[in-house]
């Protein structure tokens, strides 16, 4: 079995846990969840969490404070499914000039919610099969066995890292994704009854310190009585478990070093 490139769907990338307000909640209301979650807008819902409406900060702008969120939000809704193309959700956004958009059900309730930020980091941080099936290649080329290829749950605590740190910084944010219920397939390689982590480690790492037991994972079965590269990587370094990756605290992800700059 091998993986085949599928395409993206707005399930895999919406953020799950919405934050949402009721018609009968005040402008007040808004403000007050503006400066604790530090979004800027929300679906409106009912009781039944059927989305009747959307409200955004340039909404509430110089509104009595009082005022019914049901008298002053958008009633013209742009709404997204969860088996939608996840570019034909991106071309609505972009066409309408919305941010985000509620995703419902067939009830029109309130399952999730997609933004435009969703849809950057499906092209900068997905695992995708194609670097699945590449890998998988390299392994059967080289040693010469046979790979059996599958998404499936793998065992945080059975992790076995090949790189030997993360940072801090990258790891807050990866335990924010997780938080909000979003989280990329790792990718592993089996190997009797051993997994080696091949990409992902500071998503695993994220999943052990909130106690997190399993997460979803392309497996690489390999087939055959051959030591791998990565076993004897993950042995001259040590690295029998994710508690022996280090996390490092002062020094930022090489990327944010590249891209910050003072301009003070």
């Amino acid at each position: 079995m091998t993986v085949e490139s599928t395409k993206l769907k707005v399930s895999d990338y919406m953020t799950r846990n919405v934050v949402s307000v009721k018609p009968d909640n005040t402008v007040a209301d808004v403000i007050e969840l503006i400066k604790k979650t530090g979004h800027d807008s929300f679906p409106v819902v009912d009781n039944e969490r059927r989305v009747i409406g959307y409200i955004s900060a340039v909404d509430i702008v110089g509104v009595d404070p009082n005022t019914k969120i049901g008298d002053v939000m958008s009633k013209q809704l742009y709404v997204a499914r969860e088996f939608m193309d996840l570019r034909d959700a991106a071309r609505v956004m972009f066409r309408t000039g919305h941010s985000k958009l509620p995703v419902v059900d067939e009830s029109d309730r309130l399952i999730g919610i997609i933004s435009n930020a969703d849809v950057i980091r499906s092209q900068i941080e997905r695992a995708d099969p194609a670097k699945v099936e590449k890998l998988r290649a390299t392994i059967e080329r080289v040693h010469g066995v046979k790979t059996n290829v599958y998404l499936g749950k793998v065992e945080v605590s059975k992790l076995i890292p090949t790189q030997s740190k993360v940072y801090a910084d990258e790891l807050k944010g990866r335990i924010h994704e997780i938080n909000r219920g979003l989280a990329e397939p790792l990718i592993v390689i089996k190997k009797d009854s051993r997994y080696f982590l091949m990409d992902g480690h500071h998503r695993a790492v994220a999943a052990l310190k909130l106690g997190i037991d399993k997460l979803e994972a392309y497996i690489i079965e390999v087939n055959g009585d051959v030591e791998l590269g990565v076993e004897k990587m993950a042995r001259k370094r040590g690295l029998n478990s994710l508690k022996d990756v280090e996390i490092i605290e002062d020094v930022p992800h090489p990327l944010v070093e590249i891209t910050f700059r003072n301009m003070g």
